[in-house]
């Protein structure tokens, strides 16, 4: 049999690396970097190579199952579709349609079937009860935007090749391969920055992997960061620093930031932050006289209880120093399929209504998912009882995780779109898996919309589609229409995401009316994908706020800066240390855990922590600990780590696999404990709901077993 040749984008993280795959029937013979691809330039990370892996796991679904007395029951395509909607139905005719959620994970983002088909779905359900990783990630990104320049995905991007000064605040870029960033081969793009005589500053609790490569690094108390940004601000307009340059007409409320960033002075800041004033002021001096700078913030700013107030200053510090709209400082992509332009549906809106118990609001149609567990287990009219999940694993990523599977656990009917048992999916009444995803096309949609360079790329798929399988949205297709059949309803399917593509393309910026002509089939001809030129300044000519102005304030930021300054005289007790996350490059999420050539090697698991934190309490490098926060408590082992800031924590996200009924046979061999068993349901960002997965106050003490 002879070997064949296939070229696409890695769909396992953000940074849509273009790969080389060799195969040999249905066997992957090798699995490289695309030294063709305009934009990764051949650069790969190992997830990549487990492609394979994934292809070939045993423990992936390939027919649809339902779960019966002692187990599992493999059943057919039809007798799946048909029970499923027929359970729906009944269980919304008998409690109304809010009675059932849908969750969709982070996954959905990679896979464009999902994207385009998952709107099939909610319109034949007709809840309100729709949830998603969006609020436990970027929502604060989303608001903002929407807030400032009228649309919730007119998200600015770092110019990384061309800046000259990169502040980064809470990500990790180099472990995350970009987040809100696509940007392939970024270590090779940071140390550009350097080597063109321009300066990266890294701001985290933790000396990361990308603090160890920047020329500085500051660290600062969990949650605080709202401070630092807050007296940047005031600092742009102490010492004169304040210049716009070409947005100076657009913007309304300059002299209003001025005044509310009054109450946040140095001294404040280094108090609460740990950021020496000196520090502080150096670093504003340094960033607004620079050529080109750029301030990016991610996990660390996103998700915490000031999130949305993080994300605003950050934007405000672009803005005042002329860094926005400017090359070398934030850019909007111009993305070839869903650009961003005024009249785009989409927009976004916010409190139209809110949930049932904590009268949280909704974002775009979406509840926060810290509320979901709540929904399910508190009585009366509007309780869900049943729900959906798609590529989804809520027990593992949102907040207060023993909750969550808890809820789980009393549902009525729990249906998943997942090629896992996982510790989630273990609790569904029906696991419903696609195809892999080298069975089936793909563009990535969501990522050339934050994609530091313009680039276009199509995906053919690498094997054929397997007999008796279904892809993501002909499932989503099929369940959407027997739901609205079952309720008289009219139900508009749609046609294969390829298609929707075509549109997209021929609509966009580089199609019919470009001196491009791009369409599906000119970009299918090229199988490296097509380079369509650097970031360029576009937002004046595209922002979509009504009167073309960005207004800097409003009463959302007014009641948050209020909020920050109050939290400013509250105390914790002396033994509280704070509790981050941390990314590991051969990680994503919860997915990656069940290939071995991922998880061996030394084990990833284990809870950092400064060694005066253990001398404190007694505790020895490698002994196991006990975690307690306000949820529940844990207990792991404890590994002692400079890298870490004096009076915090950190564990990875993703781990705990060992709960009773998981089918992943190498990620239920890892010891690794679930992070958000200890983060909390009632600790986030008031503006919008979103997780605070960092900063959680906790306490550490040895574990009565001692040492491990």
């Amino acid at each position: 049999m002879s070997q064949q040749t296939h070229y696409r984008a890695c769909h396992l993280c953000e940074a849509i690396c273009g790969l080389e795959i060799v195969t040999e029937g249905r066997e992957i013979v090798s699995i490289k970097g695309d030294d063709k691809d305009p934009f990764s330039r051949g650069h790969i990370c190992p997830k990549a190579i487990a492609l394979k892996d994934l292809q070939e796991d045993p423990d992936r679904l390939r027919r649809p199952l339902k779960k019966v007395e002692g187990g599992w029951q493999e059943i057919s395509w039809d007798q799946a579709i048909s029970e499923v909607a027929e359970r729906i139905v009944a269980l919304q005719s008998q409690h109304g349609d809010d009675t059932l959620g849908v969750y969709a994970g982070n996954p959905n983002v990679h896979n464009y079937g999902n994207l385009t088909h998952g709107r099939v779905l909610r319109k034949s359900l007709g809840t309100r009860n729709n949830f998603s990783a969006t609020s436990l990630d970027q929502l604060p990104h989303h608001l903002i935007a929407l807030q400032l320049f009228g649309h919730q995905f007119m998200v600015p991007v770092p110019d990384i090749d061309h800046t000259d000064f990169m502040l980064i605040i809470g990500g990790n870029p180099i472990a995350s391969n970009g987040s809100m960033m696509t940007v392939p081969d970024v270590k090779k793009r940071l140390k550009a920055i350097q080597q063109r005589g321009g300066k990266v500053v890294v701001i985290d609790p933790r000396r990361s992997e990308t603090a160890e490569l920047a020329d500085q690094h500051l660290f600062v108390r969990p949650g605080t960061d709202a401070f630092l940004l807050m007296a940047m601000i005031r600092e742009l307009f102490e010492q004169s620093l304040v210049h716009p340059g070409h947005l100076d007409d657009a913007l309304l409320g300059v002299d209003l930031v001025r005044s509310l960033v009054d109450p946040f002075t140095l001294p404040l800041a280094a108090e609460k932050t740990g950021v020496s004033e000196q520090a502080i002021r150096d670093l504003t001096r340094q960033f607004a006289q620079a050529s080109s700078a750029v301030c990016y913030g991610r996990m660390g700013v996103s998700v915490q209880q000031f999130g949305s107030l993080c994300q605003w200053a950050i934007h405000v510090i672009n803005i005042l120093t002329g860094n926005l709209d400017s090359v070398g400082g934030a850019l909007v992509p111009n993305s070839a399929v869903g650009h961003v332009q005024p009249g785009e549906p989409g927009a976004g809106h916010i409190g139209l209504y809110h949930s049932r118990v904590s009268q949280l609001p909704e974002f775009g149609g979406e509840f926060p998912a810290t509320v979901m567990a709540e929904e399910i287990l508190t009585s009366g009219e509007g309780q869900m009882r049943g729900l959906i999940t798609l590529a989804g694993n809520p027990v593992l990523s949102s907040p207060n995780g023993k909750k969550m599977d808890q809820a789980l656990e009393q549902l009525e009917l729990l249906v998943a779109v997942d090629i896992y048992v996982n510790e989630t999916t273990r609790h569904a009444d029906y696991i419903l898996p696609s195809t892999s995803p080298l069975e089936h096309d793909h563009y990535d949609i969501a990522f050339h919309r934050l994609a530091v360079r313009n680039t276009a790329r199509f995906n053919d798929p690498v094997f054929g589609k397997p007999e008796g399988s279904l892809h993501d949205w002909e499932i989503l297709n099929r369940l959407g229409q027997e739901i609205s059949q079952r309720k008289d309803m009219k139900c508009s399917v749609l046609p294969e995401p390829a298609l929707l593509i075509d549109m997209g393309l021929q609509k966009g910026p580089y199609g019919q009316q470009s001196e491009h002509q791009l369409n599906l089939a000119k970009l299918k001809a090229l199988p490296h994908g097509i380079d369509l030129g650097p970031l360029r300044p576009s937002l004046m000519s595209r922002i979509c706020t009504a009167d073309k102005k960005i207004n800097l304030l409003n009463e959302l930021i007014e009641s948050e800066a209020a909020r920050l300054l109050e939290s400013a005289t509250e105390s914790m007790p002396e033994d509280t240390l704070y509790l981050i996350g941390r990314r590991h490059v051969r990680s994503n999420n919860s997915w990656m855990h069940n290939f071995h050539r991922l998880v061996k090697g030394k084990p990833r698991w284990q809870c950092l922590m400064h060694p005066e934190d253990l001398k404190k309490r007694a505790i020895n490098d490698g002994d196991q600990i006990t975690i307690a926060s306000r949820v529940a408590e844990i207990e792991t082992q404890v590994v002692a780590s400079d890298e870490m800031m004096p009076g915090v924590i950190s564990i990875p996200h993703g781990w705990g696999h060992g709960r009773e009924g998981v089918r992943l046979q190498i990620a239920s061999q890892q010891q690794g404990q679930s992070v958000n068993d200890l983060t909390d349901d009632e600790y986030y960002d008031h503006s919008t709901g979103n997780a605070a997965l960092n900063g959680v106050p906790v306490r550490v003490t040895k574990a009565v077993s001692g040492a491990a």
